[in-house]
């Protein structure tokens, strides 16, 4: 009897998932519809002949598939897809290179594969991929972790390649996958003195990312107000029309949604705004619904926060499910923060995309698969903390 009753809660536990998590994801799903539709207007002016419901459409589309995304991983135990993440990297790795040949140039950048009437792009599957592989090597590597040649090079080979990768097209995605990487392997006890040396070849990395492109440096430069580069034109750093323009949009925006906003759909600044539906919806939010909604919405990536760290990873069945918990939360609750951080001024335009409330596809479905392995480490968890 005993036995049985064991069993019975052993059976209970691996299917339970982290509701919490789900209505944190449904929550900012709803808000991403709303401010979508209120933020397309220009979009579908320009490209869809005022048809704001056709894009609208399509952004429910791609929800519901980072929602099916997320139905389907959670079902799948972590752990298998751990075994062939490695398979998985390798062959987004591949994916990348051949966007470098043959990918389609957007905003200056070449970082998507055209699939016919949809864009794809590999860098969202080799960030995840990455996330995987980096804690299947960690728990492995366990016994002798601190050790430089076979376990920090090892790893941060994988690390840096991917990095590298991606930097060509879009250094603001590689230095948050990094970041991410850096933190899975501080909570995995690698060697700090490794992880500080692989700061200064980070740092390294990016000034050469920023010698090799004109467009790169001069975001920054325009940031800063200052010229550093030789390779940038100053009429561009300077230009009133250029980063800078973004950016001071973005704080008119505050400006005018106060404390509870102008209200919905009533927003003046996705007039001026470049991408309002994407790279400023934060900046929409904030207008629409004033400084409440901005708390509110930030306040829904602290509860991921929490969730995924003090609740999911705490609890998780192995190192390997503690380590891709962290990886996987960390990711996500940057790409928020860091989104808003732009939308502020904070920050350089990066154009990283808000997970499930920014227009989208595969970043979409890419934010759907990290919380569906959350959920699927959660559903394997232990009771005991």
């Amino acid at each position: 009897m005993a036995r049985a009753v064991t069993a019975g809660v052993g059976q209970l536990q691996e299917r339970r998932l982290d509701r919490y998590v789900i209505w944190i994801v449904l929550f900012l799903c709803g808000f991403g519809v709303v401010a979508v539709y209120s933020a397309i207007t220009y979009l579908a002016t320009t490209k869809g002949a005022g048809d704001t419901e056709m894009f609208l459409f399509r952004h429910v589309l791609k929800m519901a598939l980072a929602l099916g995304a997320i139905v389907v991983v959670s079902m799948i135990d972590y752990r298998a897809i751990g075994r062939i993440s490695k398979l998985l990297l390798v062959g987004a790795l591949a994916l990348l290179v051949i966007v470098e040949l043959l990918g389609v140039s957007s905003g200056g950048a070449t970082r998507w594969l055209d699939l016919g009437r949809f864009g794809f792009q590999p860098s969202d599957l080799a960030r995840v991929a990455l996330l995987v592989y980096v804690a299947v090597m960690l728990a492995r590597k366990q016994e002798y972790i601190k050790s430089f040649r076979r376990a920090f090079v090892p790893i941060f080979l994988w690390i840096i390649a991917t990095v590298v990768l991606i930097g060509m097209e879009d250094l603001s995605t590689a230095a948050l996958v990094l970041l991410t990487t850096v933190v899975m392997c501080f909570v995995g006890r690698v060697n700090i003195l490794h992880l500080g040396g692989l700061g200064i070849v980070a740092g390294a990395l990016a000034v050469l990312l920023l010698l090799s492109s004109p467009n790169r440096a001069a975001r920054v430069e325009s940031f800063l107000g200052i010229k550093i580069f030789e390779h940038t034109n100053t009429e561009e750093v300077f230009d009133a029309q250029s980063e800078g323009f973004q950016a001071e949009q973005a704080r008119i925006a505050f400006a005018l949604g106060g404390f509870t906003g102008v209200g919905p759909g009533r927003s003046t600044q996705r007039d001026f705004l470049p991408a309002p539906y994407n790279d400023f919806i934060f900046a929409i939010i904030a207008e629409e619904y004033g400084l409440v909604g901005a708390f509110f919405l930030m306040a829904l990536f602290v509860a991921i926060l929490f969730r995924g760290m003090l609740r999911i990873a705490r609890r998780a069945q192995d190192p390997f499910g503690l380590f891709l918990a962290v990886g996987l939360t960390t990711m996500l609750v940057l790409y928020g923060f860091i989104h808003a951080g732009v939308s502020c001024g904070l920050f350089p335009v990066t154009g990283l995309p808000m997970p499930f409330v920014s227009y989208g596809g595969s970043n979409m479905v890419a934010s759907g698969i990290m919380i569906g392995l959350l959920l699927s480490i959660s559903r394997h968890s232990n009771d005991a903390a």
